[in-house]
């Protein structure tokens, strides 16, 4: 009976523990199997909720933004509640429930904005009138800092205590963070933007601003009508110049500005300056920088046709080139040794004035293959070539339009001051 008792046990062990093993492979696999499938949701939900969030801080944290992130954060955490305030300590935000303990956290915030670190407050060290019921457990408080400031604080009201609402807390704020530190960018990026174009201003000639006042007075007389003209267009040059308002606008409206002040030099230079300007009509509506093209037509009339004895001519082009726009100035004056444009590219001071501020512009806006092509030699005259793709996100004309010719055309001025109607074409000057 013994050796038939253990020759069943030693049968039966192996079978037991083969089920035991299926069972146990069984429910691993349910638990697992059902996990996964929340676990894929939540993360989608997740990447979700936080792809909005970058388009919420675009332009910085105001109370308007606050609200929505505050909706999409207490959405993922599940928590009770999620506040964000400035980097004074000022509520922005509240979604969620326990608002009534706010007032309790508000030396707390002040610690974390002072010492620039996370403070965590349990609910047993804080009054409650509804201990019993209350679903706040624990606060977590992140100061999101950029460049060494406060720039908001995030308040996270967990359910429970632990390190568990912590670590959401902490991974949540360094993603907010790292939006509010894109935006400050953004917000530089448009300063130094601003700040060129006020530079570009300044670079605009007073001798210019005299000459061409001079020249008005001195028709008066003469030509009473062609002085008025003149002295139109004059103001609309520098009402479109000192604008306030816009970082870009259309090549048309660049180009129509620039018709402007190529009038008011050709009477000035009479029969010693004429001007083509050649704008083929599908690339009028191309969004430029503002006062980009500008500088290089005054380098051409000032550098290149003053200097030379009898004049000459500048020619601005604009034609179609596939998903570009491709702009040219050209003039056939006394030109530049070409082993000069090497050092006026980190020169900010040399004396073709813009050539280094437009290629760091146009690299800013457009990225670094869209640079300035320059081609020059000595008593050949000069041209500069830009491409300036017809569509880039975020690029969108922000001036106001400015009034036209009658004609609803840029016009060519002949050396004698006279206009004669230009057609649109996009050919190349002969």
């Amino acid at each position: 009976m013994d050796a038939v008792s253990e020759q069943l046990t030693m049968q039966i062990i192996p079978w037991g523990v083969a089920v035991v093993l299926l069972a146990a492979l069984i429910v691993v696999l349910i638990r697992n199997r059902k996990p996964s499938g929340a676990i894929d949701d939540a993360v989608l939900e997740a990447v979700y909720l936080m792809s909005k969030a970058p388009l919420e801080l675009r332009e910085g944290l105001d109370q308007a933004a606050a609200d929505k992130l505050t909706t999409r954060l207490l959405q993922l955490l599940k928590s009770v509640a999620v506040g964000i305030t400035d980097g004074d300590g000022t509520l922005l935000s509240w979604d969620g429930e326990a608002n009534d303990h706010y007032v309790d956290l508000v030396d707390t915030i002040g610690t974390a904005i002072r010492k620039h670190r996370r403070e965590v407050v349990s609910h047993d060290r804080m009054p409650c009138n509804h201990r019993g019921t209350c679903r706040m457990k624990t606060a977590v408080i992140v100061p999101l800092i950029v460049e060494g400031e406060t720039e908001a604080v995030l308040i996270v009201v967990g359910r429970t205590q632990g390190k568990r609402v912590v670590h959401m807390a902490d991974a949540v704020a360094r993603f907010v963070g790292t939006q509010l530190e894109a935006a400050r960018l953004e917000e530089t990026k448009h300063q130094l933007h601003q700040a060129e174009i006020k530079a570009l201003r300044a670079q605009i000639s007073p001798h210019f601003v005299y000459n061409a006042l001079n020249t008005i007075s001195s028709l008066i007389r003469t030509d009473p009508e062609e002085a008025r003209e003149l002295l139109q267009d004059f103001a609309d040059f520098t009402r479109y110049c000192f604008r306030t308002e816009g970082t870009f606008t259309t090549l048309s409206d660049e180009l129509r500005n620039i018709d402007r002040y190529l009038t008011i030099e050709s009477a000035r230079y009479g029969g010693r300056l004429n001007v083509r300007l050649k704008i083929a009509p599908e690339v009028q509506s191309v969004v430029v920088p503002f006062l980009l093209i500008q500088p290089l037509v005054e380098n051409a009339v000032k550098h290149g046709i003053a200097n030379k004895p009898g004049g000459g001519t500048v020619t601005v082009t604009a034609q179609d080139y596939g998903t570009e726009a491709e702009i040219s100035v050209e003039d056939d004056g006394v030109g530049m040794d070409p082993a000069l444009l090497d050092g006026m590219r980190d020169s900010r001071s040399s004396a073709h004035i813009g050539l280094t501020g437009i290629n760091r512009r146009m690299s800013q806006v457009f990225g670094n293959r869209y640079s300035l092509v320059v081609e020059t030699a000595p008593g050949a005259g000069m041209k500069v070539t830009m491409r300036v793709p017809k569509f880039v996100r975020g690029v969108r004309p922000d001036m106001l339009k400015f009034a036209a010719d009658a004609s609803g055309q840029l016009a060519r001025r002949n050396g004698n001051g006279s206009r004669a109607a230009l057609p649109n074409a996009a050919v190349k000057p002969g």
